[in-house]
């Protein structure tokens, strides 16, 4: 994988709201969850997990759009209603940001796909690792450090 160029700068669709990538991605994903289907009118959705202190919201003000009961809260751009980044309840440390909205997104890709039980049976990526549902958390640990050595040598 490539790396990409620093600070990676990106928007959404009506450039309304920008954000900053600061740092290099914890891991990349894609997740074939039929909430990920839904939410990206797609296959699947593609994740970079940054640390939290690594990124940031340039211009803009998105608005958080979590599903009753849910963990998971999703930001969208409040006038064009892209879906650009995911903090997860108690994963504040970490934001899920839409890598490819950034300006160049030619580094993305994805390292592993979670949520295969649900994938579309023609949705194919080129991710190393494969889960049919989530990492557990000693896996996901496990696949930062598989990342880390990957994404310097890829």
């Amino acid at each position: 994988m490539r790396q990409p160029n620093l600070p990676a700068g990106g928007s959404c669709r009506c450039f309304a709201t920008t954000f900053e990538i600061l740092v290099t991605p914890l891991i990349t994903l894609a997740c074939h969850c039929l909430d990920c289907q839904r939410m990206s009118a797609s296959a699947f959705s593609l994740t970079a997990i940054i640390p939290a202190d690594g990124f940031r919201v340039v211009e803009g003000m998105p608005v958080a759009r979590p599903l009753p009961g849910s963990p998971r809260h999703h930001y969208f751009c409040p006038s064009c209603m892209t879906w650009m980044y995911t903090k997860i309840g108690g994963a504040d440390a970490r934001v899920n940001v839409r890598p490819t909205l950034c300006y160049d997104s030619s580094w993305v890709e994805p390292f592993a796909e979670t949520m295969t039980r649900d994938k579309l049976t023609w949705a194919e990526t080129p991710a190393v690792h494969t889960y049919e549902a989530f990492p557990s958390p000693a896996e996901f640990e496990e696949l930062l450090a598989k990342f880390s050595d990957w994404s310097a040598f890829g």
